[in-house]
């Protein structure tokens, strides 16, 4: 993540969900903006990740979101980002059931943040959990997909992240 790679609001669409009345037209589906915003003012995120026997795993963690990127921080030994390492494959979602935010996507860990993107995620995680942010290598999520909604099926939107 750099400064020489702009940030671009990910493709909209309606998800496939057979027999369950999501609409086909446009009319209706969350603006990446509005569902972007509750993404970062979210402050715990659940973690879903599979270890190498195939045993599923979920975890609250603290993060930031800066860039339509998921950034935390998890130490190597405990379960989950082992799991990561195994499999960077992962599913994060906020906690609320009603109002939804699934991503999905691969987990990089990053041996220190791009300096422009640095002070964002610092300020951001002064302001949200009172603690500064040091850099010494984290975990950032760039998702391929998200789902939102607020009004299942009414309003239920699938967003796409070409350059993930």
């Amino acid at each position: 993540m750099s400064a020489e790679h702009p940030t671009r609001d990910p493709r909209r669409s309606r998800p496939t969900i057979s027999g369950y009345g999501i609409p086909e037209q446009e009319d209706g589906m969350l603006l990446w903006s509005v569902v972007s915003e509750r993404i970062a003012q979210s402050r715990n995120y659940w973690v879903g990740t599979v270890d190498p026997h195939a045993q599923p795993h979920a975890v609250p963690i603290w993060g930031i979101w800066t860039d339509n990127c998921l950034f935390f921080d998890g130490a190597p030994n405990v379960r989950w980002v082992r799991n990561l390492e195994a499999n960077p494959k992962v599913v994060v979602h906020l906690e609320s059931g009603n109002d939804v935010v699934i991503l999905e996507g691969i987990v990089t860990r990053l041996p220190r943040l791009d300096a422009a993107v640095l002070p964002r995620v610092a300020a951001a995680s002064e302001a949200k959990y009172g603690g500064s942010f040091e850099d010494h290598g984290c975990l950032m999520l760039q998702p391929k997909v998200a789902y939102a909604w607020t009004s299942f099926p009414a309003d239920a939107t699938r967003f796409h992240f070409d350059d993930a």
